[in-house]
């Protein structure tokens, strides 16, 4: 009784032995093949069912049965598949991809070659890594790509002798020679036919004899030594016909018609290709078949029978019209598959690594989930405390004397420092992901760029220098610009100038350079007669966290963001900024912005007081501090406030009588401000149509395109107190239009 390992030999032992005899008896290797298939289904082997069908596959494609090859192909690849076995899935898209090219769907076998390739190279299978690389070369060669061709020829003789095998060797001699011969190098196109000839009768490869024949033919073709060639030829004729290999038939009736026609044998040569198109139209072998309708429409319009000539002529046209439309589409369908064909040859673990760059992919996605997610709670809890404090200093000016009123001036500007430094943090990371727009609102220019100078007086006045500003007088009172990043922009090119400027002064210039119908052409310029910068260095001054090593000191402190921040801001403005600097002399810092010109913004005056007076608004936030703030500011106003501790909480008051306004913090317990807009807005109540302003300290939430719609308007704590009285005017107004 034979084991079950037993019978699994016995069918591999068929397999084998078809597969040797490939060369010189493929009918009677199909009839073994056949066998094994039946004996593998009969026993359930997965495995040796999917070898046996590979095997098959791949004759029935050397026989020029293509339907039947795909047919076997596809059946192993679902079965190796299942059983997850790359190289059976590879040597059956290799047969599949023979097929493809042969019947002139080259895109498409050159796809499965790639595939291939790819699971040889990670398997180290050299033999297979040959035979792949030698039909890549067959496919550049048909689309006119000689380079890549001859490139992939020698790699599939460079395989070859790694797997010792010479049967391949001299299968990839065969094409490389006639790349030789297209390029004048006879001597050595000849030497290379000749030793794949001799390895062919060495090996006993009777199949491989013939191409190698034909090659040799070739040689003796371009010699004019056409006695030779004829004899090659024809013997190669012959095994091809005993083989049953219609592609090699169609080559050399091809071929020994060529040569009938240059010796004007037309008869001869009419003749041979004729066959040849029988044979490719009745076995779909679509290259020789356009080629052989293209020699016969030469040789009758040589001899003057335009009617026949006409006839060949159309035939070649359509044939070859079909090709490249084929082909033109199934590149363009699939551009940037191809692009990448010279990668994939090149990378022996391309798909490993394209797995790892998944993985890294996945990982990336996940920190910068990560990294906003820290953002947004860093942003709220930093911000909302400091929200407070700014708020209760404006809330104490408006009551204090004069004496008091300017320690809260310094109190504040401290605050703003604090938040500038937390804000530089912030804003490159919504600057670095390109999340950050302007937001452009009537200023009066002269009294900004005075106050930014004066939030640094001081820090100039402790290290004995001085902080000069000159504004030309040409330059308007109001452009509409972004107050905040304008500040942020001078702010760190001041306090750097005055960071390291010893001695001497810091000097901030702003000149008109020109006028238009609605704008200005701003010239800034920030100049000290600090350290300087040396030439080696100012290249890599504006990257992130990068500190000047000639001039950073423990004293210095700093975070390497500033200027890079100011990189950015400039250019959110559609500007550059440039540096002038001479070491131990100083740095001058400049850029040009066009500004939008505006009259005077809205004043608090008491016309306007009167139009929010009796007023209604529900606030909705969860911090005490902030709600004093808050209720103290709407007061002052005339605005009455109902308060909610969460977004439930809101919803339930929305649902009770019309409100005018609706200012929402965004996170807060049991429901954020996101959620609680998006449930005021689309259910029935009698406030879905009341003003919501975001109240946030979180610089990511404007980001938020699934709800930011829901919403008239983000305020940024601290709250710019004009800026919340100015939003609840402008709805107002609105409302009332």
């Amino acid at each position: 009784m034979t084991t079950l390992q037993q019978q699994k030999e016995a069918v591999q032992l068929l397999l084998t032995k078809a597969y040797e005899h490939r060369g010189n008896d493929l009918p009677n290797s199909i009839i073994l093949t056949e066998k094994a298939l039946l004996q593998s289904r009969q026993l359930n082997f997965p495995d040796l069912i999917g070898k046996s069908l590979n095997v098959i596959a791949l004759f029935q494609m050397i026989r020029g049965q293509y339907e039947v090859s795909l047919e076997m192909s596809r059946e192993a690849i679902a079965i190796f598949k299942e059983l997850g076995d790359e190289k059976g899935i590879a040597d059956a898209k290799y047969n599949s991809a023979g097929v493809y090219y042969k019947t002139n769907d080259h895109h498409l076998g050159m796809i499965y070659l790639l595939d291939c390739l790819a699971i040889y190279r990670q398997l180290n299978d050299a033999h297979n890594e040959s035979r792949t690389q030698k039909a890549l070369g067959t496919i550049h060669e048909y689309l006119g790509d000689l380079k890549s061709a001859k490139t992939a020829y020698e790699g599939a003789i460079t395989s070859a002798r790694t797997a010792k095998n010479k049967d391949l060797e001299s299968n990839a001699y065969n094409p490389l020679s006639g790349i030789l011969l297209k390029e004048g190098e006879i001597a050595k196109a000849q030497e290379i036919i000749n030793l794949s000839v001799h390895l062919k009768k060495e090996t006993g490869d009777i199949r491989g004899l013939a191409f190698a024949l034909y090659g040799l033919g070739k040689v003796h073709f371009v010699l004019k030594n056409y006695d030779e060639a004829q004899n090659d030829f024809l013997e190669a004729l012959a095994i091809h016909q005993d083989v049953g290999d219609h592609l090699g038939m169609c080559m050399i009736h091809n071929k020994i018609a060529q040569m009938y026609q240059q010796l004007q044998q037309q008869d001869l040569a009419i003749e041979h290709l004729k066959k040849g198109v029988t044979i490719s139209e009745k076995h779909n072998v679509f290259l020789m078949r356009y080629k052989c309708n293209y020699r016969l429409y030469e040789i009758y319009r040589a001899d003057g029978n335009e009617s026949k000539a006409l006839f060949y002529l159309e035939q070649y046209l359509e044939v070859k019209d079909a090709a490249i439309n084929s082909q033109t589409l199934k590149i363009i369908d699939n551009y940037e598959t191809i692009s990448k064909m010279k990668a994939i040859e090149n990378e022996a673990f391309l798909q490993r690594e394209k797995d790892q760059m998944v993985i890294e992919q996945e990982r990336s996605e996940e920190a910068s989930k990560m990294r906003q997610e820290f953002l947004s709670a860093m942003s709220h809890e930093i911000r909302t405390p400091l929200n407070a404090v700014t708020s209760i200093i404006t809330l104490l000016k408006d009551r204090s004397s004069e004496e008091e009123k300017k320690l809260l001036t310094s109190l504040r500007f401290s605050s703003k420092n604090l938040l500038r430094i937390i804000n530089d943090i912030l804003d490159f990371s919504k600057l670095d992901s390109n999340k950050m727009s302007l937001e452009k609102h009537p200023v009066h220019f002269k009294v900004l760029l005075n106050n930014i100078r004066e939030t640094y007086a001081s820090l100039a006045s402790e290290k004995g220098i001085e902080l000069n500003i000159q504004i030309s007088n040409t330059i308007g009172s109001y452009y509409k610009l972004d107050e905040t990043k304008l500040f942020q922009i001078l702010g760190n090119l001041i306090s750097n100038a005055i960071k390291y400027t010893e001695r001497g002064a810091v000097d901030i210039i702003i000149n008109l350079v020109e006028t238009f119908d609605h704008s200005d052409l701003i010239h800034f310029n920030v100049k000290d007669s600090g350290v300087g910068i040396p030439q080696n260095e100012k290249a890599r001054l504006f990257e992130s966290f990068y500190m000047p090593p000639s001039i950073t000191t423990r004293r210095d402190g700093g975070t390497g963001l500033g200027l890079a921040i100011v990189k950015k801001l400039v250019a959110l403005h559609d500007s550059t900024i440039s540096i002038d600097s001479i070491e131990g002399e100083g740095s001058e810092f400049y850029f040009d912005l066009i500004l939008e010109k505006s009259t005077a913004p809205l004043k608090r005056d008491t016309a306007l007081y009167e139009r929010l007076e009796g007023k209604t608004a529900i606030l909705a936030e969860d911090n005490e501090i902030n709600t004093i703030v808050m209720r103290e500011l709407l007061k002052r106003w005339g605005v009455q406030m109902k308060r909610a501790k969460n977004g439930l909480e809101a919803i339930a008051l929305a649902q009770g009588k019309v409100v005018d306004f609706i200012l929402m913090d965004i996170h807060m317990p049991e429901m954020n401000g996101f959620d609680a807009a998006l449930a005021i807005r689309s259910s029935d109540n009698p406030n879905k149509q009341t003003p919501i302003f975001a109240l946030t300290a979180d610089v990511t939430s404007a980001n938020d395109q699934d709800y930011d719609a829901h919403f008239n308007g983000f305020l940024w704590k601290p709250i710019q107190v004009e800026r919340l009285f100015n939003a609840l005017v402008h709805a107002n107004d609105k409302a009332l239009s």
